[in-house]
């Protein structure tokens, strides 16, 4: 695991993973992870995108969804173990005996489920990879609801990973009072190359929040590349802490005070004219 600069002042990691065909190969690297966190508390884990299952089809997919409810009693007591608050990436809710969630749960440190956000946006694409061809609806059902929910940390809002192309939506989690905003995510390294960090800069600058990216990276088992580059980006855009390559942590502080000033100076919520054009 990569070493964390200055943990004592940080109060949100994002864990960068390079997730297996297994589940419970996955919940163990998350455990070993756990295991090395800074002493700060209250403090924020973000996993990213299939965190606990990076499957060969939605077939197999689905097959771990009929299993979740055992997952999430282990990442249940993993927040009240190390009295954490977790955005567990993404896994693999079912929706019917075909289809499944693609569900970002927020748990607090009770171990408590206090917000579910099913991705909106789902990626039915092609990409000049090995990969070629992405279907994810075939498997995956699209959620429709806005999440925003206060914690310790601000409010957050939550998304996943291809919803970074839809600024209508982040716009509308910073109307709904969003002040950090999680992006666990999956990109392609074709993808991810090209618009990776400049889609996630613009994210953060448009609604002065935080953003937080929580990322896959590296050659998994199923043959797909992900690429990786986790990030925290500030509300002015800067960059707060990266991990271009590997795994590992990374951190920084969410501190609310420059938000709200860049805010006061800068209100582009009041100035937006074309509300009635976003979610």
């Amino acid at each position: 695991m990569t070493n964390l600069a200055n943990p004592s002042n940080h109060n949100i990691l994002a864990l960068q993973m390079c997730s297996g065909l297994n589940a419970d190969d996955n919940i163990a690297e998350l455990k070993k992870a756990l295991n090395t966190l800074p002493a700060t508390r209250p403090l924020l884990v973000c996993l990213p995108e299939a965190f606990l299952v990076f499957s060969k089809s939605g077939h197999d997919t689905l097959s771990t969804a009929k299993h979740i409810e055992q997952y999430k009693r282990q990442i249940s007591q993993l927040c009240k173990h190390h009295n954490i608050w977790l955005n567990a990436g993404t896994i693999p809710e079912p929706y019917n005996n075909t289809k499944y969630y693609a569900a970002s749960h927020l748990y607090n440190n009770q171990g408590e489920c206090v917000a579910t956000y099913n991705k909106i946006h789902l990626f039915d694409v092609n990409v000049d990879d090995k990969t070629g061809s992405y279907r994810e609806s075939d498997f995956t059902q699209a959620g429709s609801d806005v999440v925003v929910v206060e914690s310790p940390f601000g409010k957050l809002g939550l998304t996943v990973c291809y919803d970074l192309r839809f600024s209508a939506l982040f716009n509308a989690l910073a109307r709904k009072g969003a002040e950090v905003i999680l992006v666990p995510s999956a990109f392609t390294m074709v993808t991810g190359q090209a618009h990776w960090q400049p889609l996630l800069a613009a994210r953060a600058i448009e609604t002065q929040c935080y953003v937080v990216a929580a990322a896959q990276y590296g050659t998994h088992e199923n043959g797909r590349q992900t690429y990786g580059h986790s990030i925290i980006i500030s509300p002015w855009g800067n960059t707060l802490s990266n991990l271009p390559s590997g795994t590992g942590f990374i951190s920084a502080n969410a501190d609310l005070e420059p938000l709200q000033k860049i805010r006061r100076d800068m209100p582009v919520q009041s100035h937006q004219r074309f509300r009635e054009h976003l979610l």
